[in-house]
């Protein structure tokens, strides 16, 4: 039988160029494994994490608005595919992989808490400044998920989702796009958000912004990758100065209009006392985390897994559990 994945691995020579990384010379998986007959290396990550639990979850976690009215919303579901349509579509005009591109942005964000960053923030307090959701994500990637043994992905594949948010010396390109890719995804889709929730109107954003890019999404995302892919030449994958000058004023605009607006905002400062309480009880009460979890606080800590339990949560069953935890339930007597 012909081997598909031999006949994809030398195809990637005509279709990869001399930036991308060939998946024949990926650095491998941190426990060896014999190659799939049919896919790739990173084709393989991507189914991985795309069947992983943490993966179906992301789709009650919330990307900015706490429990917003409307089923048009982002999740962090929705952001993560968005960040993966825009990668592929740069990877595939710059020759890069796709596949790895791919990979990484699907499992970019599998370590973000319920509600968004500002879970992060409460997570992060009560940790004592140690937890990131980007270190959280590869956490689960080699730690958390399939019962504690991980999903066991290509070293390219956990770098990209480590360094998603940063960026490292050593990225990959496909790296480097998805972590423009995320940022460019993320203020497209919050400000429509922000617009269908009320916050803000088309008009309020700068002139000068919208002059650049334009009024509506599709039209901003057209612009935006259009000028990533024309100026990323001789494996430098960047936006124009003049572009770059523009998303930044753009970046600017949403933390100040959205991302620290009172009204957008206003049911963040529970969210604290919520995670913060659960955190506390399953400290004090390590006998009622779930067996993987119990595994976990064995060999890395009793912090360390519960908060590997609650930063897993979605959020409607972070507030299911602590109604349960805190709130006395109704009786009558017969």
């Amino acid at each position: 039988m012909t081997c598909l994945r031999e006949e994809r691995e030398k195809l990637e020579h005509l279709l990869i160029g001399p930036y991308g990384v060939l998946a024949e010379n990926s650095r491998g998986r941190l426990v060896p494994e014999e190659p799939c007959p049919i896919r790739t290396c990173f084709q393989r990550d991507v189914d991985r994490i795309t069947h992983a639990k943490s993966f179906r979850r992301l789709k009650h976690k919330t990307q900015v608005f706490l429990q917003p009215e409307g089923d048009h919303y982002r999740t962090r579901l929705t952001h993560t595919l968005e960040v993966t349509r825009l990668a592929r579509t740069v990877a595939r005009a710059l020759r890069l992989n796709e596949d790895l591109a791919e990979a990484i942005a699907l499992g970019h964000d599998l370590g973000h808490t319920p509600f968004g960053h500002a879970g992060e923030r409460a997570l992060r307090d009560m940790m004592d400044g140690a937890f990131h959701h980007y270190e959280q994500s590869l956490r689960v990637v080699d730690r958390i998920e399939k019962d504690g043994r991980g999903l066991n992905l290509c070293y390219e594949t956990r770098m990209g989702i480590l360094n998603h948010t940063y960026g490292a010396p050593d990225d990959t390109r496909e790296a480097t796009v998805v972590r423009l890719c995320d940022r460019i995804a993320y203020i497209n889709h919050d400000l429509d958000d922000a617009v269908r929730a009320g916050i803000l109107t088309a008009q309020d954003v700068p002139q000068r912004i919208r002059d650049a890019v334009g009024d509506r999404t599709s039209v901003r995302l057209n612009a935006m990758l259009s000028d990533l892919i024309a100026n990323s030449t001789e494996g430098t994958i960047r936006m124009s100065d003049g572009m770059a000058s523009v998303f930044d004023e753009f970046h600017n605009f949403m933390f100040d209009a959205v991302y620290r607006n009172p009204s957008a905002k206003g049911e963040e400062s529970k969210v604290k006392g919520i995670l913060g309480g659960i955190f506390e009880y399953y400290v004090a009460h390590p006998d009622l985390l779930p067996e993987e979890y119990a595994e976990i606080a064995h060999t890395d800590g009793l912090k360390r897994a519960v908060c590997d339990y609650v930063a897993g949560m979605t959020d409607g069953y972070a507030m299911e559990a602590y109604s349960t935890i805190f709130i006395p339930a109704a009786w009558s007597v017969k």
